[in-house]
């Protein structure tokens, strides 16, 4: 979507706080021991505190509230039994709908002592979204986020997984521009324009960054079993620095 009133952005901020705030709780709540069904309860929570419902759910009929990947799981991860264990990476891809205006957000969280590789893989691709944010700026083409996402991955030595995207959001989950390469694409140069929001997600990995998606039909895991780690924020292409949406309170 793209702002054209107050009303659109207010409504756009009220539903980027309850994500921001879902991904608040649930990362304080995470532990070693607790199952990813646990977890996104806690956001669950947070969505029912606020009269907001869980986009993947209304969307797409996705069997939780929010998405929890782990290690190896790229995306898309379902919520169960699967016990959260030391040295986990467990990514938290939140998104939600209150009063017609979706916001999407993810972080990844270290789980108690985790290896040097993890750790540069968590700051390699906290690195490129934040560079990817910051690439995104009136007038500038598409490509530039892909660009600067990319050449991030690069400098840490690690590989973007390419199949998974950021795309449009606003009055849906998923709208134009339908994908937001996280690498660069010379003929993507569809010009950026003010209030164009976004959803920018750069997934890097250790490994040679291929996917697949699992016999589940929803978890997109490593062929190579590297672990992926990931964050996300929805932000409102302005002439200078973005309007990030989701920031976490």
């Amino acid at each position: 979507m793209s702002i054209e009133s107050e009303r659109d952005l207010l409504g756009l901020m009220k539903i980027g706080r309850v994500v921001g705030l879902a991904l608040n709780e649930m990362r304080a709540a995470l532990k070693v021991g607790m199952t990813t069904y646990q977890l996104d309860a806690v956001g669950g929570a947070v969505f029912n505190q606020h009269g907001a419902r869980s986009a993947p759910i209304i969307t797409y009929q996705f069997p939780g509230q929010t998405c929890v990947s782990i290690d190896d799981e790229a995306a898309h991860g379902i919520p169960g039994q699967r016990v959260i264990q030391d040295g986990d990476l467990v990514k938290i891809d939140v998104s939600a709908e209150l009063d017609g205006y979706y916001a999407d957000a993810a972080l990844t969280v270290p789980v108690g002592t985790i290896s040097a590789d993890k750790q540069n893989l968590i700051e390699g691709a906290q690195a490129a979204l934040n560079a990817a944010i910051a690439a995104a700026r009136d007038g500038q083409p598409l490509n530039a986020i892909g660009k600067a996402a990319e050449t991030v991955s690069r400098r840490y030595r690690l590989q973007i997984v390419r199949e998974l995207a950021g795309h449009g959001v606003g009055r849906g989950l998923h709208e134009e521009p339908r994908s937001v390469l996280n690498f660069y694409v010379p003929r993507v140069r569809q010009p950026l324009h003010e209030g164009l929001v976004l959803a920018i997600e750069p997934h890097l990995t250790v490994g040679n960054g291929k996917v697949f998606t699992e016999e589940n039909g929803w978890t997109i895991t490593t062929n190579d079993h590297k672990p992926v780690a990931n964050f996300e924020h929805t932000i409102v292409v302005t002439n200078g620095q973005p309007l990030i949406v989701t920031a976490l309170p």
